[in-house]
């Protein structure tokens, strides 16, 4: 397969033009062992929603990349947006430039892959913007370097990942409607991770095993403990359906047959909690 590339050229695009950045959920997370660089084996399931940030991009042909709007909390250098755009600039070969806008609704720290999303979506969208002509390969390994969510977003499609998420397989899943809930907490990833309780000894499964209900989300003992508001959460909401933690926390989430019966439950929710009604996508928006 021939590399040449295209010579890199902006096309036009309005700054009033949304490039979504889908949440995620994990449907289940069993940790398989931990490798010598530190990292842990997964298999899990991943799921996006119909529900999540906009992203706005308008080129620019200085070089530069800046980010005009976005999480306070998040300093423009530390941003995966920012960092994701440089990596494809620098990839590319060339000085490209853009602004970059960011629209967040999808909270900071719930295990709902937000920074992930965003990232892919600058990946995708200024390869497009850029006309720089890179693959949904080359763009997905790109991405991995920046997180390991960050493949599943850019290749946009529902599926069973292992290694560290990043070996994916697409799979074909009912697309139910989620009641999803936020407790005011920020859980970190890493805190999760090293914890010397997590289970890192799960039995290989199968897609058909989680069809069947064998699977769970063994982050979650460790989160109820630092984080006890989570699990509140799972308590309250798993008296009205089966509820679950999703990634390390901590949102959690169940699956309803139907927009109304998870609004109707949505409404009961304390006040305190945010919470959002979503349908489940096999197909990113972003596609």
């Amino acid at each position: 397969m021939s590399t040449a590339r295209r010579k890199p050229r902006t096309e036009a695009l309005t700054a009033d033009r949304p490039w979504p950045a889908p949440a995620k959920l994990n449907l289940f997370l069993h940790v398989i062992d931990r490798r010598p660089d530190g990292y842990h084996g997964l298999q899990t399931v991943f799921q996006f929603l119909d529900y999540g940030d906009d992203l706005f991009f308008t080129p620019r042909g200085d070089g530069v990349i800046h980010r005009l709007e976005g999480p306070e909390e998040i300093p423009e250098s530390q941003d995966i947006v920012v960092r994701a755009a440089n990596a494809l600039a620098k990839m590319a070969g060339a000085g490209l430039g853009a602004d970059i806008r960011v629209h967040k609704r999808i909270p900071i720290g719930a295990g709902l892959g937000g920074g992930s999303s965003d990232a892919a979506t600058t990946l995708v969208a200024l390869n497009r913007v850029w006309n720089t002509g890179f693959t949904v390969d080359e763009l997905a390994h790109l991405g991995l370097r920046l997180g390991a969510d960050v493949p599943v977003f850019v290749r946009g499609i529902a599926a069973w990942g292992e290694g560290v998420g990043e070996r994916l397989e697409p799979v074909t899943l009912s697309e139910p409607w989620y009641l999803v809930i936020v407790p005011p907490v920020h859980v970190s990833t890493r805190e999760i991770f090293e914890s010397a309780d997590l289970k890192r000894d799960c039995p290989r499964i199968t897609l058909e095993d989680f069809l069947a209900g064998r699977a769970t989300n063994v982050c979650e003992p460790i989160t109820r403990r630092k984080h006890p508001v989570v699990g509140e959460a799972l308590d309250w909401l798993g008296k009205h359906a089966p509820a679950r933690m999703s990634g390390t926390g901590g949102a959690v989430f169940a699956a309803f047959p139907d927009r109304d019966k998870a609004r109707l439950v949505q409404e009961q929710a304390p006040k305190q909690w945010q919470s959002f009604v979503a349908r489940g996508l096999n197909r990113s928006p972003l596609l």
